[in-house]
């Protein structure tokens, strides 16, 4: 199936308003999803027998830091069964607290990489099983991968500039 018949069949199934837009003639095809759609998007990628996208290998955290005001998650899936490959991101607003749906219950690979997003960038997935660090201390200020984020200078009495 091509990447325009996936998209087509989100709009048809899911609404016109999940794929807010789509870059199909790239080596590997990508969609941006509305947030709000994500969960019923990534639902039929994994359920529908035409697709069974069962794979998600990986979910990253993107900060495009103050002056885009935007963040989000990029996530890469894949049927191994069917030979396809899709790239899926979902962004929003760049605030003190952006908050993205979580797809841990569709694909569990999705639990820890959705801590490390919350833990390095602050994004946190409404719906997760367990939306704490995994990384950095409880106590530790901030998320380091955020674009503006500034290394604190002490961490209980340890230096911790390099």
């Amino acid at each position: 199936m091509t990447a325009e018949a996936i998209s087509e069949m989100i709009s048809a199934q899911v609404g016109a308003d999940a794929v807010t837009s789509s870059q199909l003639q790239v080596p590997q095809p990508v969609l941006h999803i509305a947030p709000a759609s994500l969960p019923a998007v990534c639902t039929l990628l994994r359920d529908d027998p035409a697709l069974y996208f069962d794979y998600l290998e990986c979910l990253s955290g993107v900060d495009e830091g103050p002056e885009a005001n935007s963040i989000g998650v990029v996530y890469h899936i894949r049927s191994i069964t069917r030979g396809h490959r899709l790239v899926l991101k979902c962004f929003v607003q760049r605030d003190a607290h952006p908050t993205l749906p979580s797809i841990a219950h569709i694909w569990r690979t999705a639990d820890w990489h959705e801590r490390e997003a919350f833990d390095l960038l602050g994004i946190t997935f409404t719906g997760h099983p367990d939306m704490r660090r995994i990384l950095m201390p409880e106590d530790w200020v901030g998320h380091p991968l955020r674009k503006d984020y500034v290394n604190p200078e002490f961490y209980h009495d340890f230096k911790t500039a390099y």
